[in-house]
This record gives structure tokens, sequence and C-alpha cells, in this order.
């Protein structure tokens, strides 16, 4: 079944560049890049090929949007950095555009979307010892299993991931876990009254795109309300347009106390996440006790709220809804048996692999890159599908065609 998927000598080099200096934490996919336009990208031997990945839904408005590239260098060219030390002019414009679009008293701007996770459990954890009135050091913070946020310490140590916290002990104490998509044991957990937060991705993406039950949010705000715990909402990966609506949450209309939200947050140009929380939580942080040099950057700070902007007045929530119905009905009509399931909301989708060897996954993802798709296997025998929310009718279907390709070299 495997067959040859060599790299050109050109991409060789560059390869061998980042295998002899750079540390080998990550598996990538062999494919070089050096461009990308829309829902394309580029590599350093000029071959074209679908984005299917997105940068792990941070290229949302498609690559290199050409007015969030402009606000981007209007920007670099006046001023990139003050640090908190002092204030900026756009700053507060940043944060009076973010509030009001999501409907939030405040916001907390960090940088990549981990950061924003650490914030979150920070804000929550003040809020439980100075509103809950949870002893000190005695905070806990429930997450789901199969979650992913990142991979600080804070992050693996909420893990159930081998692969994320084997061998990177010892973890943070004031985490609990229970199943995703079960309220009964959230319940559960909640009867411990120094409980302060319950910390959930709307989809788990990392997981593969895991959807949970109809009604299973809702379920998750009323428990919140009932029993004085906050509902943190990791958006990181789900929102901003990528499931059909501006936030995963709006599918259920749930409000949660405390949103994260990054990666596309700055269309994919560089590190920008958002914390936002009403005052009641938001204002139990005094100064020096948080705080980043470049959260909240005027460069950030731009291109954020031109990021925001695109969103909504190129329509990217409700192309998302539309192209993503048409992704999963069109991959559903290949009847493929290498395809056990397909599952997803919006433009974030995945297929799960029907295959006895393992590897599959991998060598289908190859078969993909030849032909002119990039993608990438999780957790094994889960391939997501994830394009720019810019993505057309046309080149869904020219993109399940190559799936379609791929799928047949491998039967």
């Amino acid at each position: 079944m495997t067959t040859n998927h060599d790299v050109s000598a050109k991409a060789a080099k560059y390869l061998e560049l980042e295998d002899h200096y750079g540390a080998h934490n990550y598996h990538p996919i062999p494919v070089v890049l050096e461009r990308g336009e829309g829902v394309y990208l580029y590599d350093v031997d000029g071959k074209k090929y679908f984005d299917f990945l997105s940068g792990y839904s941070a290229v949302n408005q498609g690559h290199c949007h050409p007015a969030i590239i402009k606000t981007l260098q209007e920007q670099a060219a006046k001023l990139t950095l003050t640090s908190r030390a002092f204030h900026n002019n756009l700053l507060g414009e940043y944060e009076q555009y973010i509030t009001k679009y999501f409907g939030y008293d405040k916001v907390l701007p960090m940088n990549t979307g981990v950061e924003g996770g650490e914030t979150a459990i920070k804000l929550a954890r003040r809020w439980g010892y100075n509103v809950k009135g949870i002893a000190d050091n005695e905070a806990k913070i429930i997450f789901a299993e199969g979650n992913f946020w990142g991979r600080t310490l804070a992050a693996i140590s909420s893990s159930t991931d081998p692969s994320s916290f084997k061998g990177f002990g010892p973890y943070m104490p004031g985490f609990g876990l229970v199943p995703y998509n079960d309220l009964v044991a959230l319940e559960k957990a909640f009867q411990d009254k120094t409980v302060a937060a319950f910390m959930v991705e709307p989809i788990q993406g990392e997981a593969g795109v895991v959807l949970p039950d109809d009604g299973y949010l809702k379920g998750v705000r009323a428990l919140c309300n009932e029993y004085n715990v906050l509902f943190i909402a990791d958006e990181i990966q789900t929102g901003l347009a990528r499931t059909g609506k501006m936030l995963a949450c709006d599918h259920e209309e749930v409000r949660p106390d405390i949103l994260i939200l990054g990666k596309a947050l700055s269309g994919g140009t560089l590190p920008i996440s958002a914390v936002l929380a009403d005052d009641i939580v938001m204002m139990q942080i005094k100064p020096g006790e948080h705080g980043s040099t470049y959260g909240g950057n005027p460069l950030a700070c731009a291109v954020a709220i031109k990021s925001l902007e695109v969103l909504k007045s190129e329509k990217m929530a409700e192309n998302a809804e539309a192209m993503g119905d048409l992704l999963r009905a069109e991959l559903e009509k290949l009847n493929s048996p290498l395809i056990k399931l397909v599952r997803g909301r919006g433009l974030l989708n995945a297929i799960v692999i029907n295959h006895k060897d393992p590897e599959v996954s991998w060598e289908l993802c190859l078969h993909l890159r030849d032909l002119g798709l990039l993608a990438k296997p999780t957790h094994g025998d889960k391939i997501r599908f994830a394009p720019p929310l810019i993505i057309n009718e046309a080149q869904i279907k020219e993109a399940v065609q190559i799936i379609a390709t791929a799928l047949s070299r491998l039967s």
C-alpha cells in the first residue's frame, strides 16, 4: 500500500535544516511552504495546495487577507510595541470594539491561546476566593476529558493524553476531570463547594472534532448557575465563525462567564488572544497581578479590530455554515469503506478512518499532499478538514474530488 512520497531536492534542503537545528517536538507533513493566498498554499517549488487545516483555525479569513495585511503593514510602520508600562492610542479603541462585539464588560488581552487559558484559570480562582468565598488555595477548576488547550505545565496538568503529560510531572494541583458530554458527572463534581469553574471546548477540536449532544452547553450553563460555578468557554479553535456562528456557544444561545479567543483573532498574522468577562470576574485582578509585555500591543490591537470586522462584513459565519453542510454531504456521498464517520459543524470537520493499520491516516494525508490538498491526522485515525471560511462551492467540490482520488489509492 505504501508508495513513494519523496520531496524535491529544494524542499529536502529545508527539511534537513529543521531536522539538524530544530527541536524534534513536531512531526509535520513533509511539505515546505513559502506563500499563501486565500484558501491556497504554495510550496518552495511553486506547487499549489488547498489548505484544509487553516493553521488550526488561525487563518479563518484566508491567507494574507488583503484588508488585514494592509492594516498590519500600516500599523507596523507607525508603532508596534509600547508594553503596558504606558498607554497607547489603540488599546482602548480595541477594548471597546471587542467587548461590544461579544457583549462583555471587560477584556484582558494576551498573545497565545494557551496564555488565554492560563488567564481564565487565574481569573476564576481569584473570583472563587473573593466572590464565592472558597478558602485560600483550595479552589478547583474542572475540565472535560479529551480537552486540549496547549502544552504549558498547567495545560498538560488537565490533559488525559499521555503524549502531552507523560514525563513532565509534577502537575498543577487543583484540577479535576469529568467525561465530556456528561452532565450527570459534571453535576456530581459540582457538589464540591470548592469548585470555582468548569472550562470546556464547545466542540473538542484536537480530540478529532468531537461534538456533544444537543443541549449539552445549555445543561452546562444551567448547572453552573445552580451551583455558582463559572462557565469558561475555550473558543480558541471553535470561535470566530468557524462553526457557522460567531461562537460555537451561539448554536445553543448560551453565554459563558469567561470567553477565551485566539487564533483567527489575528487572521493568522501574529499571536493574539483575548479573555472576556464581566466586571464581577475581571475586576478581581488588580495592577501588578497579571500581565504580558506584548499583551495589548498597538499592532495586535489594529490587526484584531480588522480581523473581526472582515468576519462580519464578508459574512464568513454564514458561508462556513453553508459550505460545511456541503462538505459533509459531499464526503458522505463518496460512500468510501475507508471512512467510518464524517462529523463536524460549519467548517470544523473530521473524518474517522476505518482501517486496521494505524498508519493509514498518515498515508492518506501524504496522498492528499501529492494531489494538492493539505491536512493532518490527529489521534491516529482522525483527519480534520477545516479550510478557510472564504472557500466557495466549486472549491469544496474540487477538494472532495481530491479526497476521493486519495482514498482510491489506498483501497
